[in-house]
């Protein structure tokens, strides 16, 4: 019997890191000798960016339009330390919807059987966790991804989308759908921002993965075209997303999380407000002394 296939997708708002996250994963995945594709499913189609210097690809729509039939390995990329990669991509600007290239990559791939094929030990589908369309539900609706991580810095807006996700999640858990396998806490500056984050797992009965700090090591990383695994694999920051990927191939439990209701949400988002302004005018030392 062969080795099992673990499927997994990272979403999260975008501009929070979600792409920057998980081409970092895979690197490190990649370097611990696992065999890593990357599915980017971003109309952008700059999911894999860092992991071929900086290059994008041609993506599975874009080629589906110019031919009528489309080999999987035609779309496939190698990038750092011998990853997978592909786009799903998106339509024309102003046609269409943004989630199709998902639902038509996922399609040709599994008539293919091209993750049997290669033999792959992970992959990872790098998903758009702020936009309205069916497309992007398709990992979890389908079960294509068994385990599902939301990328989240302690700004609202990407807690929002976090809560969004986790409804998702529960609307089709029952049906066969992914669970949630936890959150990547991004971007990590203030002590505060940490402690904003573990209220909120906390109050939707989840678990942060692993806690990634805001670093510049970073953006020099992305400004070469590469992950922080390649251009800087000594640096500290190189090392979380080390520890990131140990934790992500040893995960094998997810759950359904219990996401807030909006109402809810608004309200422990205004407590939170209230303890950053105590925290502002040194009424606190920590707002978790208002807690």
């Amino acid at each position: 019997m062969g080795k099992k296939l673990k499927q997994i997708a990272i979403y999260g708002k975008g501009g929070i890191g979600k792409s920057t996250t998980t081409s970092n994963l895979s690197a490190a995945l990649a370097e611990m000798g696992l065999k890593v594709m990357q599915f980017g499913c971003d109309p952008k189609s700059d999911s894999t960016n860092t992991l071929r210097d900086g290059k994008f690809i041609p993506t599975v729509l874009d080629t589906l339009r110019e031919r009528s039939a489309v080999k999987a390995q035609d779309v496939i990329f190698e990038g750092f330390n011998g990853t997978y990669c592909v786009e799903a991509g998106g339509p024309a600007p102003g046609v269409g919807c943004a989630g199709r290239g998902i639902i038509t990559a996922v399609e040709l791939f599994k008539q293919q059987r091209i993750f049997e094929e290669l033999d792959l030990d992970l992959v990872i589908f790098d998903v758009l966790g702020d936009v309205v369309c069916g497309g992007f539900a398709v990992p979890i609706r389908e079960g294509i991804a068994e385990h599902v991580f939301t990328v989240s810095s302690s700004d609202f807006m990407s807690i929002y989308a976090s809560n969004n996700l986790f409804k998702g999640i529960s609307k089709y858990s029952n049906s066969g759908g992914a669970l949630l396998g936890g959150v990547i806490a991004n971007s990590m500056g203030p002590p505060y921002s940490r402690e904003i984050i573990d209220d909120f797992v906390g109050q939707t009965g989840t678990a942060v993965v692993e806690y990634i700090p805001r670093s510049v090591t970073v953006t020099q990383s992305e400004l070469q075209g590469k992950t922080t695994i390649e251009a800087a694999p000594q640096s500290a920051q190189a090392e979380v997303y080390r520890s990131l990927a140990r934790k992500i191939a040893a995960h094998d439990a997810s759950k359904a999380p219990s996401p807030l209701e909006a109402a809810a949400l608004r309200g422990w988002a205004a407590l939170w407000a209230d303890r950053l302004l105590a925290l502002e005018q040194g009424k606190v030392s920590s707002p978790g002394e208002l807690i």
